[in-house]
């Protein structure tokens, strides 16, 4: 059967089931194609910190029609507080909820990322096959079709395989040239977790800089848990192995690299042990030359990871899967093309939230001694009196990611309860 353009509907795979991957069943199956969405873990991957919307995101959810689905689990955050070993605040700047201008270093959209991916999931379960417990572990293609062989031993044929499988992406390395290195490393490590919530943890973001090029930050999502993340500036072979240990390795790791830092980090520490959650990463970006090979095609982290420092993670993540749906969608009876469309729309995005993030203020942000984080304190408290952060948010005129227009989707947004006239066969060897 035809879908609205009058072409066959597209068999699509999509691998991860994350938000970008969510985001682009959504809009492939309103284009009336067939997807099958693989997920490696066992369940929907409902956890994680929290993120924030900006910009073009916004207006990608609100296409969507999710907006207010989004806007009733918003985290209540009100801005960031600079504290010293005390926890006496030196400066604050404030979210920008003015609706102009720019947002500071708080959204006016935060969300905790297991309730966006359970918004998407939510409004994409009925159209989308989902398949969990599964993953691609390879796959050939030629000119009709590309078959993907699964972790359980069965296989199956697509007209398209979509990569959405995070930074650490395995369909990228399968597509791109031997020896290429798709990071660009800022030499900075992450980790975050979950510890009950005390009386003192407010609802402004707390950021704690100690010597040595070290950072922890502290946010509240609800009235029982607070999250934890603690940074470091370091390039070495250990900190970036380390994300690939075992979780015990990783915390003994983190506890040792910050068990001297005073404030709240002993408390801190102890919770790491019973945390429901815990992640630990390199900030890097993804950066290659090309985002598709043949019926393989790239979306979200696993081809422009922008990093947690663009503020555009994921945000990029929901509109570059609507630009390559809304390309497949306008081109399905010609991939090459819409591939291509892909690549050219969305690049000067990509670039733009990239080109963001900038080593240098980052490491500034960072201070190795204690001389250098009171003055930086000292500069964001002058600049806090004077409302600078705030008049600059107001009177900037564009957000992250410039003034990149979101172009149009041509997949209409079905009424509520409705549902898509497509049968998705290519899956049934998967259940």
């Amino acid at each position: 059967m035809a879908n609205r353009s009058g072409a066959r509907p597209l068999r699509v795979l999509v691998t991860g089931g994350g938000i970008a991957g969510q985001a682009l069943a959504f809009w492939l199956t309103r284009g009336g194609h067939r997807v099958t969405v693989v997920e490696r873990f066992p369940v929907l991957r409902a956890t994680g910190a929290q993120v924030d919307l900006r910009g073009q995101g916004i207006e990608a959810v609100e296409r969507m029609g999710l907006l207010d689905a989004v806007r009733g689990k918003l985290v209540d955050e009100a801005g960031v507080a600079f504290v010293d070993a005390r926890g006496r605040t030196k400066a604050t700047i404030m979210a920008n909820t003015s609706g102009q201008g720019r947002q500071t270093l708080t959204s006016e959209y935060e969300i905790m990322r297991g309730d966006l991916v359970r918004i998407l999931h939510d409004a994409s379960k009925d159209d989308a096959e989902y398949v969990f417990g599964v993953s691609v572990d390879g796959f050939e293609q030629d000119e009709r079709k590309v078959v993907a062989h699964f972790s359980d031993g069965s296989c199956g044929e697509f007209d398209l395989l979509v990569g959405a499988d995070g930074q650490g992406s395995r369909i990228r390395w399968a597509i791109l040239p031997a020896g290429c290195d798709p990071y660009w490393r800022v030499g900075i490590h992450m980790a975050y977790w979950f510890v009950p919530r005390i009386a003192s943890d407010s609802n402004i973001r707390d950021t704690y800089m100690v010597p040595g090029g070290r950072q922890i930050m502290r946010r509240s999502h609800n009235p029982t848990e607070t999250q934890v993340y603690f940074v470091m500036r370091e390039e070495s072979e250990e900190a970036s192995a380390i994300h690939r240990e075992p979780v015990e390795h990783q915390q003994k790791f983190w506890a040792s690299r910050f068990r001297d830092a005073g404030w709240q980090t002993e408390r801190f520490i102890d919770g790491m042990r019973t945390s429901p959650f815990f992640y630990s990463q390199e900030i890097v970006q993804v950066r290659t030359g090309t985002w598709s090979k043949g019926r393989v095609v790239l979306a979200g982290d696993a081809a422009h990871c922008a990093s947690p420092y663009s503020g555009m993670g994921v945000s990029g993540g929901l509109v570059g899967a609507y630009v390559l749906a809304g390309e497949i969608n306008r081109h399905p009876g010609d991939l090459p093309t819409a591939l291509a469309n892909y690549d050219s729309v969305l690049r000067p995005f990509v670039d733009k939230i990239q080109g963001e993030v900038n080593p240098r203020l980052l490491r500034l942000g960072m201070p190795m001694t204690q001389r250098a984080i009171d003055a930086f304190q000292a500069a964001t408290a002058l600049a806090c009196f004077l409302h600078l952060p705030d008049l600059a948010a107001r009177f900037s005129k564009e957000d992250r990611g410039g003034s990149w227009q979101l172009p149009e989707n041509p997949a209409p947004i079905r009424d509520p309860g409705s549902k898509p006239e497509i049968f998705n066969e290519a899956a049934s060897d998967l259940r």
